[in-house]
């Protein structure tokens, strides 16, 4: 498996209503987050906030955004440190295929990853094309990411594992990625507002 996630405990009342449902006919999700449930209890995804790069009826491919690592750009791909948004770091995007690597950019530089499409003004990169010390890029990267085989995140969707919110390219270069969750869900406003005061661990209220 890929990105699935499990949920645990009890929504407020009216809270269904913000949930999509695998029912509907086929959606795309490309260049939309997923913002986990604060009762997502699968490590690899509780509080994370993922942007999706493919969707189809066939799978689906996203980056966790908010999971930096302590491994140093510099010390990994130091051609890419310059372009590098802060903090300077590896982002684990997900649990598959963490050892390989995709990189994320806007502005010019270098060149697009043929066969995936621009997202929120953001493109897929080719990490093996360096770009120039004055490029002009902003950029991150990423070892593994988030995927889904056919209709397993629809339902997870079902299951209420996920908000489905707009993101943005700052979303992807923000310098304090800790921050992401709560932020999203503000922005977002409503309901999903609400859930950006939920405790980390709701058992120490």
């Amino acid at each position: 498996m890929t990105g699935s996630g499990s949920v645990a405990g009890d929504l407020p009342e009216g809270a269904e209503e913000e949930f999509t449902s695998a029912e509907e006919e086929f959606t795309s999700l490309v260049g939309r987050l997923l913002v986990a449930m604060p009762g997502m209890v699968d490590p690899n995804f509780s509080r994370t906030v993922v942007l999706m790069i493919e969707h189809t009826p066939e799978g689906a491919v996203g980056l966790v955004l908010n999971r930096p690592t302590e491994a140093d750009l510099l010390d990994h791909l130091p051609g890419w440190w310059t372009a590098a948004a802060n903090p300077r770091v590896v982002f684990a995007g997900g649990p598959v295929g963490e050892g390989g690597g995709l990189g994320l950019a806007r502005g010019a530089g270098t060149e697009p990853l043929e066969g995936w499409p621009e997202v929120v003004g953001v493109r897929v990169v080719d990490l093996e094309a360096e770009p120039g010390v004055d490029s002009g890029l902003e950029a991150r990267v990423f070892s593994g990411y988030s995927g889904w085989g056919p209709g397993q995140l629809e339902s997870e969707l079902e299951a209420r594992g996920w908000f489905v919110v707009d993101g943005q390219p700052e979303d992807v270069f923000t310098p304090q990625p800790e921050n992401l969750w709560e932020e999203v869900l503000r922005r977002a406003g409503g309901r999903y507002a609400f859930f950006s005061t939920y405790p980390e661990n709701p058992r120490l209220n």
